[in-house]
């Protein structure tokens, strides 16, 4: 919304991207726990290394995270700059320097907060809307982690959490500094427009031949025909394991038995309830009164039970309920608080109960009714149980199969039969690949990974014929391959293109005579002549621009006004040179208090932003960060 925000951009990205580094959750994380020392140093921080391992680590887990976050719209060339890198390796130091802050601050996160962060993640619920601690485990496991490492991890990633929070939390916009920004957001100034149109001046321009063969050879780049391969690969990832792993009767038995508690349907009940509230700290007067209440209610129930729904429609204090005649539908156990919950899972299906006390105040409970707790037999649950050992076994075998792919494709280096004979892969071919990804192809086909194609074109796949070396293109993906086509970089003929060309140049030139037709038309205005000819005025702002083009507009919006009439020239790409005359300057009548109120929100966000910064750059300072080597891009 602020030309502010807008140019600083960069410093936004890095700000976001120190506050969603460190959670590693549930992908990446295998890169991460072989982070070490014995790399090559990129950076140190107060005398402990980053090596170009845990660079590497890094950058796959952003990936992968950019991928699962904007699908088919990622580009993985996003993230394989040595600006990007360079960001990834802030967010490392960042990482390190906050960290020390926080053990320094002696922060911590309680038991209590590491439990709701899990609970509440998604898709760790079963189906009766319970956390699933089996599924939880699974899920780890298929990860290659368990609890306790998860969770040690997650503690330091909510802890360095708190860091940046306090900063964060502490930064405000004054309304004085908030309202000039909206004020020159709502600036509202009344324009003309003359404008000279390049298509006006194609009878002025004589192209030659020698003009078209100048610009084919000056701009040959345009009218290359990128070098281009045709490979093989095979690819070796947790879905082709698992289709090589069997799994018998016996280990569906055995697992059944194992976990029989997650196949159980829990026993389910329907209560209705009369709540009498007693509210938290309430004198033992107040407590007397709401107990003797609920227990003329009771004595009416007894004497006639049909009357519950009634007098909890006359006299139930609880609002989400009592005009449901009570009914709080079916639940199991561990969804109400523990004196509601004995009490109602002792009760016969019609029976009343006594006055029940809790936290909330005084209940009846009557149980309408009940739904026995059923197990899901095995052959129920035989394919989904088959499914997750698969899965886990998959993850082990993974990593042995994994070893062997990337020693085969290394020593026997002139063939990829060998390495999918062994492990029973398919070799695949795709033809015309260029150095960069194709866009059109979906960017998570393994052939058209920046990396992989990095490989693909070395020296070693092209000149020497080699197998690439195994890439990692996906967590539990690796994939190599080997030219069997190379075609190198060619020119289109200029008679192919010259029709082309001449479109081209002559755009330029028509282009160049709109430009200085209108430039000496302003020199002229400047200088007191007629503004005949401008178009009706009409009134633009940043917030309306009423279709001027955004080139027109900013050259507008800059408009020196301190004398009026003032006057303006922009080129227009593809259409030619505009004049804009300033009459009047002025705000609008009515202020959108409500997208003011926003602005100023974002005007906070972004100065909270800069705070963060600031202090970023003081810890690192203090920790003597040192970047030993910058990132380079991956592939050209």
């Amino acid at each position: 919304m602020f030309d502010f925000i807008r140019t600083h951009q960069r410093l936004m990205q890095f700000v976001l991207l120190l506050l969603i580094f460190p959670s590693f959750v549930f992908f990446g994380l295998e890169g991460y726990t072989r982070m070490t020392d014995s790399g090559n140093v990129v950076a140190k921080v107060g005398g402990n290394s980053i090596t170009q391992q845990e660079l590497d680590a890094a950058q796959r887990e952003q990936m992968e995270r950019f991928r699962q976050m904007f699908g088919a719209q990622f580009d993985p060339k996003m993230l394989d700059t040595p600006e990007a890198k360079q960001e990834i390796l802030d967010g490392l130091i960042a990482q390190r320097v906050v960290a020390a802050e926080a053990a320094k601050n002696r922060l911590a996160v309680s038991d209590q907060t590491l439990q709701q962060t899990i609970v509440a993640m998604p898709g760790l619920t079963g189906a009766n809307g319970k956390f699933d601690v089996e599924r939880y485990k699974s899920a780890l496991a298929a990860q290659g982690m368990t609890p306790a490492m998860f969770e040690a991890q997650l503690r330091r990633d909510l802890t360095l959490q708190q860091v940046g929070g306090a900063i964060q939390g502490t930064a405000f916009a004054p309304k004085a500094v908030a309202g000039r920004l909206s004020d020159l957001n709502d600036q509202e100034r009344e324009v003309q427009e003359l404008v000279f149109k390049a298509s006006d001046f194609a009878s002025k321009v004589q192209v030659t031949d020698e003009m078209l063969k100048s610009y084919y050879e000056k701009n040959g780049a345009q009218f290359e025909i990128p070098e281009q391969v045709k490979a093989e690969y095979v690819v070796l990832n947790s879905d082709v394991v698992a289709s090589q792993i069997s799994v018998s009767d016996a280990d569906i038995k055995s697992y059944y038995e194992q976990n029989a508690k997650r196949f159980v349907d829990e026993e389910q009940r329907r209560a209705s309830h009369i709540l009498i509230k007693v509210d938290k700290g309430a004198s033992a007067a107040d407590k007397a009164a709401a107990k003797s209440k609920a227990e003329v209610l009771l004595a009416q129930l007894r004497k006639n039970p049909a009357d519950f729904a009634k007098l909890a429609k006359e006299n139930s204090q609880d609002p989400g309920s009592a005009e449901r005649g009570g009914d709080l539908d079916y639940f199991s156990k561990g969804m109400m608080v523990p004196p509601f919950e004995a009490a109602a899972f002792k009760l016969k299906q019609g029976e009343i109960s006594d006055v029940v006390e809790s936290d909330f105040g005084f209940h009846i409970i009557q149980v309408t009714g009940i739904k026995p707790g059923s197990a899901k037999s095995i052959e129920q649950v035989k394919g989904q149980i088959a499914a997750e050992i698969k899965k886990q076994l998959a993850a082990k075998k993974f990593a042995e199969m994994a070893e062997q792919f990337t020693n085969m494709v290394y020593e026997q280096s002139d063939s990829l039969k060998p390495v999918a004979d062994k492990l029973g892969l398919k070799i695949e071919t795709a033809a015309n690949l260029t150095r960069k990804p194709n866009p059109s192809v979906a960017p998570n086909a393994p052939f058209n990974h920046p990396k992989f194609l990095g490989a693909l074109f070395s020296d070693e796949a092209i000149k020497n014929k080699r197998n690439t070396e195994a890439v990692e293109v996906a967590p539990s993906t690796l994939v190599a391959g080997r030219v069997v086509e190379y075609k190198p970089v060619s020119k289109r003929p200029f008679e192919e293109v010259q029709s082309v060309i001449r479109e081209r140049v002559t755009q330029i030139e028509t282009t160049n005579l709109a430009r200085k037709a209108g430039e000496e038309k302003l020199a002229a205005l400047k200088g007191g002549a007629d503004a005949a000819g401008f178009s009706a005025a009409r009134t633009v702002s940043r917030t309306k621009n009423q279709n001027v083009a955004p080139e027109a507009l900013r050259a507008i919006m800059k408009a020196d006004t301190s004398k009026l009439p003032s006057y303006v020239g922009v080129e227009l790409p593809g259409q030619g040179y505009a004049l804009y005359r300033v009459n009047k300057v002025s705000q609008p009548a009515n202020i959108d208090m409500a997208r003011r109120q926003a602005e100023q929100q974002e005007i906070a966000g972004a100065l909270a932003q800069l705070e963060s910064h600031a202090y970023l750059e003081a810890l690192k300072k203090k920790a003597k960060v040192e970047v030993v080597r910058k990132p380079a891009k991956t592939t050209e």
